[in-house]
């Protein structure tokens, strides 16, 4: 009596293919090669606005907050605190408006 499983099995109702590990059959799901370099294309191009969104975000924020070139060379602290806090909220607005949508 044969017992062994099939290798690879195809969900008549999904069309999903699988690929037998073990005792537990795997989905095959692997992206076609054109999606997969637009998908890529689309996230650098993402990336890149969000950096360059991200950094006009700090100068505004920078030049509302009357932080100056003076104030890193008198107090470092909080002058780097100061650039971390403006960061962070930048990188907040930028990621709310364009990627957590």
């Amino acid at each position: 009596m044969n017992n062994e499983l099939p290798k690879t099995k195809i969900d008549e109702r999904t069309g999903i293919e699988y690929h037998l590990e073990g005792d537990y059959y795997i989905p095959n799901l692997i992206m076609p090669k054109q999606e997969k370099i637009t998908l890529n294309n689309h996230l650098k191009e993402i990336q890149e606005t969000a950096n360059t969104r991200v950094e006009q975000t700090i100068k505004q924020l920078k030049e509302k907050s009357n932080l100056t070139e003076d104030m890193k060379n008198t107090d470092m602290l909080y002058w780097v605190g100061m650039m971390n806090n403006l960061k962070n909220q930048a990188e907040e607005i930028v990621f709310n408006e364009l990627i957590y949508v």
